[in-house]
């Protein structure tokens, strides 16, 4: 949940006149979500946020996701994929289903036009590189490990610094990213149990408003189009704004692991909840202290969810022939569990150093053909011993 938070100048009031220094008025503009029922932040523009000069169709963003293939475990080496593109049009759509879709990147350059998806929350979860994401709220600096989550409205670009390699997953959501409501009390506030809070959370650091004239784009994915709205002004002129909606940053390594003295099961680990899915982390942490504790997973079927790993950093302790920027699918209907010989081996660790991200989905993901150019065919058979 993100909180009261202030840039630039707003009046004391809300929806009372503001005036510029040529005595014209500001033009308030209130975004919110769950109509005026959610968390909302209002804007002061120069110029009326509606003022378009012209609208242009742009490609369909369908995505073509195949039919007919196989029910069985599947491990995507997505490390060899090429840098090229932005942050948008770079990325390789791998698996979804109508709740999100999943994604991966490595832009090499800026993007040089804004965008926003407006069917839901966009998640970025940077695995390299270092940049800035830009938007009306203002600059937010990006790091390794953050995950910057965008609220549905917001009008964004990535500016990655330059010569600085990126590689990013991209979660893409069809409705809010929150955190679990298990970690907020009734007041909005983060609990005493909750493994991150208030304080790691970033926000915009700097509001820069813009003033120019001419041609700015903005691209609106929307009803699986692409619309270019091309703007006689520049579209990020706000001179303050306030509110509870805004995109923020918050790092992988600020999330403080729950840990117990027998396994504790994959909900410990979630960070944010989304529609229809759920979002862990899974982070360095002392393992299990039960004197009979079996540090390793448990086989498990996923009787409801799909489930997807995105491995970070560090040596995985329950699986084999894991590598960086790999992602694993284990799907409903069959279960899964640790690779032979890492149960056993697990006993008497003390801790892990592994780094990964993983999306639980509760309805079945559907795998694009980008994806199974990434994949390990031999994965399905790892759980038979040599």
């Amino acid at each position: 949940m993100t909180y009261y938070y202030k840039l630039g100048e707003v009046p004391q009031k809300r929806h009372v006149q503001f005036r510029q220094g040529d005595g014209s008025l500001y033009h308030e503009e209130v975004m919110g979500i769950h109509g005026f029922a959610g968390i909302q932040s209002i804007l002061y523009h120069i110029y009326p946020p509606t003022a378009v000069r012209r609208i242009e169709t742009g490609l369909s963003t369908g995505i073509e996701y195949l039919d007919g293939h196989p029910l069985k475990h599947r491990h995507l080496k997505s490390a060899p994929l090429p840098e090229g593109g932005d942050a948008v049009d770079g990325r390789v759509p791998l698996m979804g289903n109508n709740d999100v879709v999943l994604y991966v990147a490595r832009p090499n350059k800026a993007m040089d036009y804004w965008y926003k998806f407006a069917h839901g929350d966009d998640v970025l979860f940077i695995h390299d590189g270092t940049g800035v994401l830009e938007s009306q709220f203002g600059l937010l600096p990006y790091r390794p490990g953050d995950y910057l989550v965008i609220p549905t409205g917001v009008i964004w670009r990535l500016l990655p610094d330059e010569g600085v390699s990126q590689r990013m997953l991209v979660v893409e959501s069809y409705g809010h990213v929150t955190p679990p409501k298990r970690y907020i009390n009734n007041y909005g506030q983060f609990l005493e149990h909750s493994p991150y809070c208030e304080r790691d959370i970033r926000t915009p650091e700097r509001l820069v408003t813009h003033n120019e004239k001419g041609e700015f784009e903005i691209r609106v994915k929307a009803r699986n189009l692409i619309t270019r709205f091309i703007y006689d002004h520049h579209p990020l002129d706000v001179v303050g704004w306030d509110g509870h909606l805004w995109p923020f940053a918050f790092n992988i390594e600020d999330f403080e692991p729950i840990t117990g003295r027998i396994h504790q099961p994959p909900p410990v680990h979630q960070t944010f909840d989304g529609p229809g899915y759920v979002l862990c982390s899974f982070v360095p942490r002392l393992f299990d202290y039960h004197p009979q504790a079996i540090p390793a997973p448990y086989n498990h079927s996923n009787v409801d969810s799909d489930e997807v790993l995105y491995y970070v950093e560090g040596n995985f302790m329950s699986r084999k022939g894991i590598e960086r920027a790999s992602l694993t699918i284990h799907p409903n209907g069959i279960p899964h569990g640790p690779h032979p010989g890492t149960y056993e081996g697990s006993i008497g660790k003390k801790e892990t150093h592994e780094l990964a991200v993983m999306v639980d989905t509760f309805a079945p993901l559907k795998l694009t053909k980008q994806a199974l150019e990434m994949e390990d065919t031999q994965y399905a058979y790892s759980w038979i011993e040599d």
